[in-house]
């Protein structure tokens, strides 16, 4: 049988989806990520692969990976690289509940990503029950912080991927159903004003705002964007008593890039802002940064080729580009390992209270891994 002629059915997909979208999965609650990772893991064993639970730290949960038995087992194969954390906290369902309308269904973290990976391994499963051997060993590894930068997982992913020939992430699809073959560099900041307190209602002049410093200094941050690099504030904390001049106040920034040399000019900038003398301090320390993944490498392009062969054979045409808004893509592709990104559902609203899926694309983009897994060798 054909991959892609293999019986994908969209909802019945979607109903197996639905406990991954109700079982919620904020990176910072690391508790509720080893319950969503457990969830996985148990779906993994009853395909019959071997599971390895892999403890997290540096504050983050564990993550699990999955090997298929393959009589070329320990061979360089094909890892799937997804993550299940979201940035929706527990309590969004509530506003953003399991809901289908039509052929849209929404729910926190169904585009980003789990809707991706849950086709993923779909595509294993038909093709398992088709009796189909992939040419290739394929490996899952499912991780925990991909929210928040990857700090305590990127060995890990790369490890994984320097053992492996492919990489395939199913992150959501690009607006017009593209697969994504590059990833702008990305840079995060860590940001501490503080300032003098005092009596807000009695002295207030005899003390130096800490958020007042930090307002100054967002503003100054976000006024640095260029065409070449774009720089923002999404975390602001400061102050703890509306009568108390505030003494400290934190935030954190974000810096992207297509290019690596305007990144890291970027990072220079950013550091430079550190004034620790004056009545108010300000400090900028850098944290965790993803590599710019060049477009247009080779394994890379004829990975992204054979991937738009199968689709045209499926009845559908997938574009390329290289795109903002980083994945653990960014490290494999960065090695030079051929990595396509992308392959996850078509959907919209990811990070928000309207995140969404298109139905008919799980059975869609299905087919269309379930093809990957069966042709790569």
């Amino acid at each position: 049988m054909n991959p892609i002629d293999l019986p994908f059915d969209s909802d019945a997909m979607l109903a197996g989806l639905r406990p991954w979208i109700e079982c919620e999965s904020p990176t910072y609650d690391v508790a509720a990520v080893d319950r969503m990772i457990a969830l996985a893991a148990r779906d993994l064993a009853a395909m019959g692969a071997t599971i390895e639970l892999i403890p997290g730290h540096r504050g983050c949960a564990g993550c699990v990976r999955a090997r298929f038995p393959h009589a070329r087992s320990g061979e360089p194969g094909i890892l799937i690289a997804g993550h299940m954390d979201t940035v929706h906290p527990v309590g969004t369902l509530e506003k953003l509940p399991f809901r289908r309308d039509g052929d849209i269904c929404y729910g926190p973290g169904i585009q980003d990503m789990k809707g991706g990976n849950y086709l993923s391994l779909e595509a294993i499963r038909q093709l398992a029950r088709a009796g189909i051997e992939t040419n290739l060993p394929v490996t899952v590894l499912f991780t925990s912080d991909e929210e928040i930068g990857t700090p305590s997982t990127r060995d890990l992913i790369e490890a994984e991927a320097s053992a492996n020939k492919y990489v395939l992430v199913p992150e959501p699809a690009r607006r017009d159903g593209g697969v994504v073959t590059g990833r702008y560099a990305i840079a995060r900041f860590n940001l501490l004003a503080e300032g003098q307190p005092s009596h807000a209602g009695a002295y207030l002049k005899e003390g130096s705002s800490a958020i007042r410093e930090m307002a100054r200094r967002v503003l100054e941050i976000e006024e640095m964007t260029t065409d070449d690099c774009t720089f923002s504030v999404g975390v602001f904390n400061g102050g703890q008593w509306v009568n108390c001049v505030a003494s400290s106040c934190t935030a954190q920034a974000l810096s992207m890039a297509k290019r690596q040399e305007d990144l890291d000019e970027g990072v220079a900038r950013m550091l430079a802002l550190s004034n620790p003398d004056g009545p108010a301090k300000f400090l900028v320390e850098r944290g965790v940064t993803r590599p710019v993944w060049h477009p247009d490498q080779p394994g890379t392009m004829a990975l992204y080729d054979t991937a738009r062969t199968i689709a045209r054979d499926i009845g559908f045409d997938i574009s390329c580009a290289s795109q903002g808004g980083g994945s653990d893509g960014n490290f494999t592709g960065a090695m030079g390992i051929a990595t396509l990104d992308g392959l996850g559902v078509r959907g919209a609203g990811l990070h928000t209270l309207t995140e969404h899926i298109v139905v008919e694309s799980l059975a869609e983009r299905g087919r269309l891994m379930a093809g990957l897994l069966a042709v790569l060798a």
